[in-house]
């Protein structure tokens, strides 16, 4: 699963003309399984989000996580992560899960979380033609990769 992280003062998707998750301060991430992905994959994602150190402490150093401070989380689908630009010009997919299989895990992705961060994970909707605004904040931007070594 590879997991593109932004720490976000504010972040929502729509469909259409209804917004479907919003969130306050706390962190986007849009979200892409692989063919190769498992529930592993999952729970490493799960414990290395709700820990990483992206938010500023009393000192302003990135010290704090995002169960430290109980910020929101918005987890959006987004299977354009597994796009492959090494021949031609045009993206291939090929790389992605189709949606019988992308869709239990990226569910499950967001259950998880949910239980580990003890709140709700807002989300977006699966399969949707989705629009994402974010206020980006530092800007942090973090690029997580289950299958890297």
């Amino acid at each position: 699963m590879r997991v593109l992280i932004q720490r976000v003062k504010q972040a929502q998707v729509d469909v259409g003309q209804e917004t479907v998750g919003q969130i306050n301060a706390g962190l986007l991430l849009l979200v892409g399984v692989g063919h190769e992905d498992t529930a592993a994959d999952i729970q490493w994602l799960v414990n290395k989000i709700a820990n990483l150190r992206l938010f500023n402490d009393e000192n302003e150093v990135m010290n704090l996580s995002i169960l430290d401070v109980g910020a929101d989380v918005l987890a959006v689908s987004q299977f354009t992560l597994f796009g492959n630009v090494k021949k031609g010009n045009r993206p291939s997919w090929g790389e992605a899960a189709p949606g019988p299989i992308s869709q239990p895990l990226f569910d499950e992705f967001v259950r998880q979380l949910s239980v580990k961060l003890a709140k709700p994970v807002a989300t977006g909707r699966f399969g949707a033609d989705m629009q994402v605004a974010l206020i980006n904040d530092g800007p942090i931007t973090l690029w997580i990769d289950s299958k890297a070594p």
